[in-house]
């Protein structure tokens, strides 16, 4: 078969590359996080990953060895995605290659991105990309990735511009900025530029008994994804979208401590540098707002923490729902002071058109490991990794007609503009459910079209 052919691929009700596990300090990977300050003699270490702007490296090496150099420091653990939820999965309707699915899109239209689009496409602004590798081939995003800029921050040397670590990233990317040449889908920002910062390797055999694609799942380093942020902010991405997420126990031989202080130091230098990472909350249907014990790493450093809306009933010949967009979607985490902003991520129930969607790209390797291409289509898909992704497209949208406007003005753009339905408990919303054309016309301010 040909592994370019374009196909339309299930609908798939999936979360966050991570959702709900614990980073276990117990697990040997052999990579360490470690305060550069406190290390006496880094030749005695591997580098696999360099965080100058924060004092932080990621380093092969011994327990041993960091404590007899009296180092700063905690495993670098692998965050491993064994759940997900919703677990709901629907066919697609077949939809033809070089057709217009801008109607399914009811994310899209209703955030009002057909009259933003007059004011702005997201032009002259970047978002970068941290999970499971873009397909930069797929008709939709074709002239859409920079690939000189993009990084690879995965355990592996397939390099980047293709859906290695699975069809996730490709998804997300699409919902940021697929481009609006009439034909399949439109990402929320089709003028912006894409960033592939993949931190997301394959994994060759599939997880779940063959009903999710081979490699759709891949490894991924806490390590790696700080050092893909602090990347973003050094090439001066305006928004850094992480569908992705992991919890720590604090209180875990301090080395939840460690880690939640490295992630803040990595988010603050973010910030300052202008990048505003947006942050799915996860997909398990609890509260963030009372657990002591653990933390989510949606909850540290400064980013926008995203729960998911949804529509129920969404018929795309009409427009009409039986209930609106921006009810909150069954799975969602939720909790008044862990999140930020609500934003669609699609609802997760019984009807697929209630999700996203977007395009999708299933990889295909070889029994010794090669790449062998990829199959392009379409997906719906639903989960708090959906819904971040909207909010680093409004992101980019609104720094588009403000340029001068800092990572902390975008975001009081972004809260200002949204608002908690009357219906709904503000759990749900933090400061509101986005409202993607009010945040663009208030950073355009009067006079401007």
């Amino acid at each position: 078969m040909d592994r370019r052919t374009f196909i339309t691929a299930s609908g798939v009700s999936l979360g966050t590359l991570a959702i709900g596990t614990v980073a276990t300090a117990t697990e040997a990977t052999g990579r360490f996080l470690v305060d550069r300050s406190s290390l006496r003699d880094e030749d005695r270490v591997e580098i696999v990953h360099e965080l100058a702007p924060v004092d932080l490296l990621v380093v092969r090496s011994s327990e041993a060895e960091l404590e007899g150099q009296g180092a700063e420091f905690a495993p670098d653990v692998r965050i491993d995605p064994n759940a997900y939820r919703p677990a709901r999965r629907d066919s697609a309707d077949a939809l033809a290659e070089g057709e217009d699915l801008t109607e399914y899109q009811w994310d899209k239209r209703d955030q009002g991105l057909p009259e933003t689009h007059d004011v702005t496409r997201g032009e002259d602004t970047r978002v970068a990309i941290i999970d499971s590798g873009i397909a930069a081939g797929h008709p939709d995003l074709e002239g859409q990735v920079d690939l000189e800029l993009s990084r690879s921050f995965a355990d592996d040397d397939y390099g980047v511009g293709g859906p290695y670590g699975g069809t996730h990233g490709t998804h997300v990317a699409g919902i940021v900025g697929a481009n609006d040449d009439g034909t399949g889908v439109v990402g929320s920002a089709p003028g912006t530029e894409l960033v592939d910062l993949r931190v997301s390797g394959p994994r060759l055999e599939s997880r779940d008994g063959g009903e999710l694609p081979p490699t759709y799942w891949g490894d991924t380093y806490y390590g790696s994804v700080l050092a893909a942020l602090v990347y973003a902010a050094e090439i001066g991405c305006d928004a850094a979208n992480l569908s992705l997420g992991w919890t720590w126990r604090m209180r875990q031989e301090g080395w939840g401590r460690f880690w939640g202080q490295a992630h803040q130091r990595v988010g603050t230098y973010a910030r300052r540098q202008g990048t505003l990472h947006t942050h799915a909350s996860g997909n398990w249907g609890e509260s963030l707002q009372f657990n002591r014990d653990e933390t989510d790493s949606s909850e540290t450093a400064g980013g926008i923490t995203t729960s998911s809306t949804g529509p129920v009933g969404f018929d795309p010949d009409t427009g009409e729902y039986v209930e609106p967009p921006y009810a909150p979607s069954t799975y969602t985490t939720h909790g008044v002071g862990a999140i930020d902003l609500a934003a669609p991520g699609g609802q997760g129930g019984e009807y697929e058109q209630d999700n996203v969607l977007n395009a999708i790209a299933i990889p295909d390797f070889g029994e010794d490991g090669e790449y062998l291409g990829a199959d392009y289509g379409h997906a719906w898909l639903a989960g708090t990794s959906m819904a971040a992704p909207q909010v680093a497209g409004a992101v980019a949208l609104v720094k588009s007609v403000d340029e001068r406007a800092n990572a902390n003005q975008v975001r009081t753009t972004l809260e200002r503009t949204a608002s908690v339905p009357d219906e709904y408990e503000r759990k749900y919303y933090g400061r509101g459910y986005l409202d993607t054309l009010a945040a663009v016309e208030d950073a355009a301010g009067p006079g401007r079209p």
